[in-house]
């Protein structure tokens, strides 16, 4: 990776949709030298995906969740069975496997309270290796995004 590919990663963290020819003078490349490097880098595994960040409230699901998780035993296959429950729950956007006081740490998104109950009920209460949960409601979405700053060596 050179500078160029860090500024084209960079630009296109906050627009997947920029095109070669906007891309062109930002990079200091020709619009065709652009397209080539832009073909690489999504065919490469640098980019996970292209997503669009969407308003929860916009799509009737305005109530966001921070939700700390521990487990009781943390063998593989219940590392594997919880992981994959939560990798097919829509609710969760995202789900990490951390270290500290929690096993796992849960951004999900629920339309009402009554909502993230049921998904508590499904998901934890119902769980019985799930030894408990801690819930934060978040507030006011300060920053929301996947950007990683990427510099050249």
């Amino acid at each position: 990776m050179d500078r160029f590919d860090a500024l084209i990663l960079n630009a296109l963290q906050s627009n997947a949709r920029v095109t070669a020819e906007a891309l062109s003078p930002q990079v200091g490349l020709s619009p065709d030298a652009c397209r080539k490097r832009l073909a690489r880098l999504r065919g490469s595994d640098v980019i996970e995906a292209e997503i669009a960040i969407l308003d929860p409230a916009h799509v009737g699901r305005g109530l966001i969740l921070i939700v700390e998780v521990t487990l009781q035993a943390e063998r593989k296959a219940d590392l594997d069975r919880f992981k994959a429950a939560m990798q097919a729950a829509p609710e969760v956007m995202q789900c990490y496997y951390v270290t500290g006081d929690a096993d796992f740490i849960l951004i999900l998104s629920a339309r009402d309270m009554a909502d993230f109950e049921s998904f508590t009920h499904r998901h934890f209460l119902a769980e019985e290796n799930v030894l408990r949960f801690r819930t934060s409601v978040v507030m006011d979405r300060v920053k929301t995004g996947f950007s990683i700053p990427v510099e050249c060596d």
